[in-house]
């Protein structure tokens, strides 16, 4: 093993496995770059190609390159001695089944299963008829092998069956996230059943989890149009960007990155040319994204449906990203399309699209002027609550200070007026924003741990009523869909907030119960944001609950032998699940 270790290390370059990971600048003999372990705004990460070695002489940490993997990675030695060896192009000796980590297993099953799907794709029926579909979206031959895209026969058990045959067993299947386990626990069955297959891979170029598109399955109308895998110890959404695998080099050597919402754009992105383009897979910017994206560029162009903005958790990601110092671009309105329609029609057209993005400041700016009446006082007002605290977000003064004087230029006052709002502007940073709510919700559960459902419900219904009388105008955020979840209690309380009326008497007793279970900062966007998370806690348990009563009618089904009932009710609960 040591020298299989010393081969590895003698055949690569310390400069382009860390490159690969975080923007370096060539300073004498050495790179540089901002150390991606601390927090450092003038950079102290320096690497040696002359000693094969790293050193940041800000936090202290350095050394090999296997030592860089590990921490970068949050792995064992084991686990970076196989990426590195991959790297190097040598094939490690083979090991002992039984010694391999658990880590190392999971990644083998998911690459068995990617091939598994893409011979699907090739070799069944339905799976050429997907492979049709694939290029009949403009999705080339080379790009489907590219992107290892594949296809899950419409069948319970195939896949396992197939990984179990190569010596793994059901348990670590349903651990990297390819079967649900059944209510026995004795026995699980395929997760992805009857769909397309794109396969979602690491920085590594490994294949860590899937997104399944349905494709052909009885009653696709009731099951979930696209279905991803669940976190795993390979695969957190919240740190995974879509191809970004292929994007890294042409990120640098762009210094900007494309973000798409979804799959086929950014394979058709790629297609095209437009190689520094990845996708958040449905899921809002997280943290951990942008700290990601920072190690190649500071600059973001978001491809993404702006209507959808305003929503809490795109609104947060973007926010982030401005306070990480990101340069955001927006990209100009395209219709309905999406940018795999735009590229499909045209490739030329996408390039006029990028080249016509404007900065996020000039969206809002465009977005609040259009939707609110400049020569009103009370136009003016909404206007200004949409832009200052975009201001405020801005890390550099000098910025700060063209925007303000911009919108005291639209808004026909002075910009002393304009410093004197933005001074009364709160800005809560996002991560102490989710801290905070996350904290206030393990509260309420910490105080109902030992109750049943319906007293979390209760406590949850309770909070939602007091964040609606602190402030009616968030009854917007409120559905049809939300309140099928709610007491009638609740239900009367919503309604009297959405006609207008004069709160109900009892509404006293909720205020004064909010100040009773906490008091709460003055911060509109964290009010919505409590809200929403309360929401979706209750949805949470609503749906917990009718899980509870499927497998018991499941159980009973079982017991009396009527097993199409069993694979009806059985459909259902997965159909909750999704």
């Amino acid at each position: 093993m040591d020298n299989q270790v010393e081969e590895i290390r003698n055949k690569l370059n310390v400069v382009d496995v860390v490159g690969s990971y975080i923007k370096l600048t060539k300073t004498g003999i050495n790179y540089r770059g901002v150390c991606p372990f601390h927090k450092e705004k003038s950079p102290s990460f320096f690497v040696s190609p002359t000693r094969q070695m790293w050193h940041c002489f800000g936090c202290g940490l350095g050394h090999s390159v296997f030592d860089f993997v590990m921490k970068i990675e949050g792995i064992e030695f084991g686990d970076a001695l196989r990426i590195l060896a991959k790297k190097a192009g040598v094939e490690l000796k083979r090991e002992n089944i039984q010694l391999k980590t658990e880590r190392q297993r999971l990644y083998e099953i998911c690459d068995l299963s990617c091939s598994f799907f893409e011979k699907q794709l090739e070799a069944s029926q339905i799976g050429k008829e997907a492979k049709e579909y694939l290029l009949k979206r403009g999705i080339t031959n080379e790009s489907i092998i590219k992107w290892r895209l594949g296809y899950s026969p419409d069948t319970w058990n195939s896949l396992s069956d197939f990984l179990v045959g190569k010596g793994y067993s059901r348990q670590e299947i349903v651990r990297a996230g390819l079967a649900v386990e059944k209510e026995n626990k004795n026995d699980s069955y395929d997760r992805f059943r009857g769909r397309i297959i794109f396969p979602i891979f690491d920085a590594n170029s490994q294949v860590v989890g899937f997104g399944a598109r349905v494709f052909k399955v009885a009653n696709e109308k009731e099951v979930a149009k696209y279905i991803n895998t669940p976190q795993t110890l390979l695969y957190d959404k919240s740190n995974i960007l879509y191809g970004l695998h292929d994007a890294k080099l042409s990120a640098r050597k762009n210094n900007q990155i494309v973000l798409t919402e979804g799959y086929t754009d950014t394979i058709m992105c790629h297609q095209a040319g437009f190689e520094n383009t990845v996708a958040t897979s449905g899921t809002a910017l997280t943290q951990q994204h942008l700290e990601i994206l920072k190690r190649y560029t500071d600059n973001l162009i978001l491809a993404f449906d702006m209507d959808t903005a305003g929503e809490n958790a795109t609104k947060r990601g973007i926010d982030l990203a401005q306070e990480k110092g990101f340069n955001i671009k927006v990209i100009e309105t395209y219709g309905a399309k999406d940018p795999a329609d735009i590229i499909l029609e045209d490739p030329l057209k996408w390039q006029e699209v990028l080249d016509k993005v404007k900065s996020i400041m000039d969206y809002y700016f465009d977005s609040a002027f259009v939707k609110n009446d400049k020569t009103k006082p009370e136009g003016k007002k909404e206007i200004a609550k949409i832009i200052l605290p975009a201001i405020k977000r801005l890390q550099n003064k000098i910025e700060q200070s063209h925007w303000v004087s911009k919108l005291a230029g639209k808004l026909g006052t002075s910009e002393a007026v304009i410093l004197e709002e933005l001074g009364k502007v709160k800005i809560v940073s996002v991560p102490q924003l989710e801290n905070n709510l996350q904290n206030k919700i393990q509260n309420i559960n910490d105080k109902s741990a030992g109750d049943s459902l319906q007293m979390r419900k209760k406590l949850l219904e309770d909070k939602i009523m007091s964040l609606l009388a602190k402030s009616p105008e968030n009854i917007n955020l409120i559905s049809e869909n939300h309140n099928c979840l709610f007491s009638e209690k609740t239900k009367q309380f919503v309604e009297s907030i959405d006609k207008n009326k004069a709160l109900i008497k009892d509404s006293m007793d909720i205020i004064a119960l909010k100040q009773e279970v906490e008091e709460l900062e003055n911060l509109k966007e964290e009010d919505i944001a409590e809200l929403l998370l309360c929401l979706s806690h209750l949805k949470d348990l609503e749906l917990k609950s009718k899980r509870e009563e499927l497998e018991k009618s499941i159980k009973i089904a079982e017991a009396d032998g009527k097993y199409e009932e069993v694979d009806n009710l059985i459909k259902q609960f997965n159909c909750l699940g999704k």
